[in-house]
């Protein structure tokens, strides 16, 4: 009697073609069967098959035991032997190494560290990691769906038949994975995933997809891996010893796609950018630039901050090697590179996250915690720790891969409060009835613990609009964690003054004085965001009252202001040369301005307050601290005139900023000063070679020994109208 044990069951062979087994790997590939080592494969469109040896040596011929494709055989092979399927069908004919052939890729202790949330480095691992596998080249897949009944990989590689990729389950943790060997960079790639009650979902793009397709499409890609020829180590070895509270910062915050545009009005290239951004914030002095979320996103209007793919540089400007070129240019011109992270939701597109395998799974199931009604977008389930382990990977991968040097973490107070933006019964309280996201906090601790952790010198910046006590203060305090806090307490109290007629400022004086009671309670960036350009509230310039010369005079003394206080800076691309137009996030910026002697010295004075704030320790190197900041002229409502010393480590080198916000010279106006002698006017933003009137103190003032407000020394100061004045003792006095 003939052995048939050998052969696979008619229903597990049904199973297989129809898509729906649990475990392929249990009836596809080599097994061992009382008969010998059987061969089982589903090769649709193939006529006959046989196995070879690698080299190509006939084995044996398999029986076609179903038309759609599926066949069998016993053959001589042993044990984990290797082998290679070769097809045929009308004179066509093909070779391949069965993928059903391969042992895990991933190992127990993946399925571990995920279940934990302790897999700091899943971008190892998961995702589409090119790689040589017991000693065959290609490409392994592996994706978490811990409720999907069955995953395939489909692509360009298997004509989308999601019968051709059956993966492997992790019972263990949820992760499905399969290696194809052949597969290698620029394969497109999605999953398709049979949801938990057995309905076929609308195809996922990889959530740990490395490169994707440009939109409007909107599968993974298959990226490269070639180890990447960085040129940064001087940036990255002096980043490891820096202290980024004492460090000079102002950061030009940039939307790559409409910071200028191709000739076309295409977008620019990665590379593209780095010839062309970064020299010009260089030579703008900044010491930072802040992207606005390259990730991959399907709407050009959410400007990023509706990611669908976390781990892929938007294809916008192109491949993730060019994203790093850019990096790379920008840190050997002496420039760091902060990148806006959004981890307080996602969009529910249906190739992204929104109802991953058939239900929530990314987001929190409960709607009341896991849906932005603002944004129409899906919250994450910080207290899953699979969640939080794939957030806290992503924000490590752009700190490993890309050397970014800092996290600006988008939407931190909509993660903080259970009732954001939600009226009453639409949101579920603590068992305590508070209304803080507690798994968000834990989160946001960890993330912030890691990151500092692992990266001495990267910082993190929390855009947080509220009144949260302890952003910047380290975790074991209590606090959250954060390196910096965005004002948005103080961009909104100086915006609304500056907007005001000069005659009426008088009687909003406090609103630039109320931000130093709290200056010193966070460590803050003062931010003049995209946020402030856009939905009808008009450029910086176009803020400002009056004819034109009063509205960049204006502007030019709100920036000395702002760069004058404690706080590290920031400023929105075409603010720094007067774009008067609001942002439009389709188009380039209006570069024609600079043709324009007022656009061209707000420029040039915006660069030299750059140079003049990285140059002078007192201007940057006590922002976080109280002892860096004194007030000289606090209570003159009446002119608008505010005067204040910067300190640096050496209080001998102080720096005196000096602002009149109306049009009306100060003649002769009378204030204390810490010392007698000579002080040297060292920036004047009435100076013509900015626009301004030109009125000014003959490069320098004479404070006599005379005690005035409480200072030791006094002088008397000319004031240019809407102007601001920065000063210190003479250098050669101190010697």
């Amino acid at each position: 009697m003939t052995d048939l044990t050998w052969r696979a069951r008619p229903d597990e062979i049904d199973a297989i073609l129809a898509a729906r087994h649990a475990d392929p790997f249990a009836v596809l590939g080599l097994h061992e069967t009382p008969a010998g080592f059987a061969v089982r494969a589903f090769v649709p469109g193939a006529e006959t098959l046989a196995v070879e040896t690698p080299e190509g040596r006939p084995l044996a011929r398999l029986e076609r035991v179903r038309p759609e494709g599926f066949f069998e055989g016993l053959t001589p092979l042993e044990a984990r032997a290797p082998y290679r399927l070769a097809a045929a069908n009308d004179g066509a004919a093909w070779a391949f190494v069965d993928p059903y052939s391969f042992s895990p890729f991933l190992g127990p202790l993946d399925d571990h560290l995920l279940v934990e949330g302790a897999h700091q480095r899943l971008y190892e691992r998961l995702g589409a990691q090119r790689v040589t596998h017991e000693g065959v080249a290609g490409t392994n897949f592996a994706v978490w769906a811990p409720n999907a009944l069955r995953v395939s990989v489909v692509g360009d590689f298997n004509h989308w038949d999601g019968r051709r990729a059956q993966m492997r389950k992790r019972v263990d943790s949820g992760l499905w994975e399969i290696f194809l060997p052949g597969v290698g960079a620029g394969a497109v790639y999605k999953f398709e995933i049979l949801g938990r009650g057995g309905e076929l979902l609308p195809l996922k793009a990889d959530p740990l997809g490395f490169s994707a397709e440009l939109r409007p499409s909107t599968a993974s890609v298959v990226a490269e891996n070639a180890p990447f020829e960085w040129g940064d180590a001087i940036h990255m070895a002096e980043r490891a010893k820096y202290d980024p509270r004492r460090a000079p910062m102002s950061i030009y915050e940039v939307h790559l796609p409409s910071w200028r545009k191709g000739a076309d009005g295409r977008f620019l290239t990665y590379d593209e950018l780095a010839d062309q951004l970064v020299p010009y914030v260089a030579d703008m002095g900044f010491t930072h630039i802040e992207l606005l979320p390259v990730n991959e996103h399907p709407l050009d209007a959410s400007w990023g901050y509706q990611p669908i793919g976390l781990f892929a540089p938007t294809r916008r400007h192109g491949a993730p090697d060019g994203f790093r070129r850019l990096v790379d240019r920008a840190h050997q011109a002496g420039l760091s590179v902060i990148l806006d992270w959004v981890p307080a939701h996602f969009p529910t597109d249906e190739h992204g996250l929104a109802r991953f395998d058939g239900g929530p799974l990314y987001e929190h199931p409960d709607p009341r915690r896991g849906f932005h009604p603002d944004w129409s977008t899906a919250i994450y389930d910080y207290g899953r720790r699979e969640v939080a382990n794939f957030l806290f990977a992503n924000a490590l991968y752009w700190l490993d891969r890309f050397h970014i040097d800092g996290l600006r973490v988008d939407a931190v107070a909509s993660m903080l409060y259970l009732d954001y933006s939600r009226k009453a019964g639409e949101w579920a309280p603590n068992p305590d009835g508070s209304n803080d996201n507690r798994d968000a906090v834990a989160f946001l601790q960890r993330f912030n613990e890691r990151v500092y952790g692992l990266y001495p010198g990267v910082m993190t910046i929390a855009e947080e609009s509220t009144a949260w006590a302890g952003v910047t203060k380290p975790t074991f305090a209590g606090g959250l964690g954060f390196g910096f806090k965005w004002n948005m307490g103080w961009m909104n109290d100086t915006l609304r003054y500056m907007s005001c007629d000069p005659v009426y400022r008088k009687w909003r004086h406090n609103e630039l004085t109320f931000g130093l009671l709290y200056a010193f309670a966070e460590n803050f960036v003062l931010p003049l965001s995209h946020d402030e350009v856009v939905h009808g509230k008009g450029a910086i310039v176009a803020k400002m009252p009056g004819d034109d010369w009063r509205r960049f005079a204006g502007t030019r003394a709100y920036y000395g202001f702002m760069w004058g206080h404690p706080g590290k800076k920031l400023l929105f691309m075409g603010q720094e040369f007067g774009q008067t137009g609001e942002w439009n996030f389709g188009a380039g910026l209006d570069w024609g301005l600079l043709g324009f002697d007022l656009h061209r010295g707000l420029r040039d004075y915006v660069r030299d307050l750059n140079r003049l704030h990285r140059s002078r320790a007192a201007l940057h190197a006590r922002d976080c601290e109280s002892e860096g900041f004194e007030w000289v002229v606090v209570d003159d409502a009446e002119s608008s005139v505010f005067a204040f010393l910067r300190y640096g480590p050496d209080r001998a080198r102080p720096v005196l900023v000096l602002v009149n916000f109306t049009p009306v010279p100060r003649h002769a106006y009378r204030l204390g000063l810490p010392r007698a002698g000579r002080w040297r006017e060292i920036l004047n933003s009435d100076s013509t070679i900015y626009g301004g009137s030109g009125m000014g103190n003959l490069g320098a003032i004479h404070a006599r020994a005379e005690g005035f407000a409480g200072f030791p020394a006094c002088a008397e100061i000319e004031a240019p109208p809407l102007a601001a004045l920065f000063l210190e003792p003479d250098d050669d006095e101190l010697e």
